[in-house]
């Protein structure tokens, strides 16, 4: 009997390269590291699992570390140089593109008191309680494409009624409570099904709670990194538990799970300097809308294939 199929460097570098931008967009990182590949027809599913799971550590490192480099302190030199650029460039010219959502660094992360400290706090308990009891027999047995497909629709339809509301919200960051912390920890735990998007799920839940469209992408951010890093060390810290990366496959794609990390890490630099936000105008700016269409076309995707698949 040969050994089980070894991840390719191409399949790694794909996959590392989508993980950035599907973890900071509401659209699920999850769910897109499991689809890719079975749309695309890849042995993915036929990996080692403890492959699968060294390969996932090494996606969300990337990410936390790209997170990491990118927090304030390391950014406030370069901020000014992009500012300095655009005041150089000018406005945009007649008929040019309007400017999309962008968050300042200074935005998401001033000089909190006290106050704001707490929600970010208790938005962590939730996660971090779930995420150690129940990640993995989720992703067991809710990894399926068809239930993948029901999270995308449920959570498109959540974002459309959230983005219905006015974009301007009736509260202010400054009003934000620990319930509020809570509820945006409880919407966090919900992204351990995949497809429920971790910034989705906490997007929707700051606009069902009144927060304006720009509002919501702070709290989003600012809840969102330190769940994000405490993910990325307990897969760690469970690799490590079970003697990290052994021989057989593991051992044979090194080179693949460093290149599927690295493509992360990339990847996610990338999508926290590109302009937030899909849309084309300061109106909607933000809106969550693009998204759930988003997913709801993916999620057609998935379900005509899994009905292909059993007529077959």
């Amino acid at each position: 009997m040969g050994l089980p199929p070894r991840l390719s460097l191409r399949h790694a570098l794909a996959l590392g390269l989508a993980h950035g931008p599907t973890e900071l967009l509401p659209v699920s990182s999850s769910a897109h590291t499991i689809l890719i590949p079975w749309l695309a027809g890849w042995p993915y599913a036929e990996l080692d699992p403890e492959l699968r799971k060294s390969f996932e550590v090494a996606l969300h490192a990337g990410t936390a570390a790209a997170l990491l480099i990118d927090l304030p302190a390391t950014r406030r030199g370069g901020l000014r140089r992009r500012r300095w650029r655009r005041r150089a460039r000018g406005a945009h010219p007649a008929g040019g593109p309007p400017p999309m959502l962008k968050l300042d660094a200074r935005q998401v992360w001033p000089k909190l008191d006290a106050r704001q400290v707490w929600p970010i706090a208790l938005s962590l308990a939730p996660a971090v309680i779930a995420g150690y009891t129940l990640e993995q027999p989720l992703q067991r047995r809710l990894s399926a494409p068809s239930t993948i497909a029901a999270g995308l629709l449920v959570g498109a339809v959540a974002m459309a009624l959230a983005d219905a509301r006015p974009p301007d919200g009736t509260r202010t960051l400054q009003e934000t409570s620990k319930l509020d912390g809570l509820l945006l920890g409880l919407a966090q735990a919900l992204a351990l099904v995949p497809g429920v998007s971790r910034s989705g799920a906490v997007l929707t839940a700051a606009r069902a709670r009144g927060f304006g469209r720009a509002d919501s992408h702070v709290l989003a951010r600012r809840t969102g990194l330190p769940v994000i890093l405490g993910a990325a060390a307990l897969k760690i810290g469970r690799r490590l538990r079970h003697g990290g990366p052994g021989g057989g496959t593991e051992q044979r794609s090194v080179g693949a799970l460093s290149l599927g990390g690295a493509a992360a890490f990339l990847s996610t630099l990338a999508a926290i300097r590109l302009p937030r936000g899909a849309e084309h105008s300061d109106r909607h700016a933000g809106a969550l809308l693009p998204y759930a269409l988003y997913r709801g076309l993916l999620a057609s995707v998935v379900i005509r294939r899994c009905e292909h698949n059993r007529n077959e």
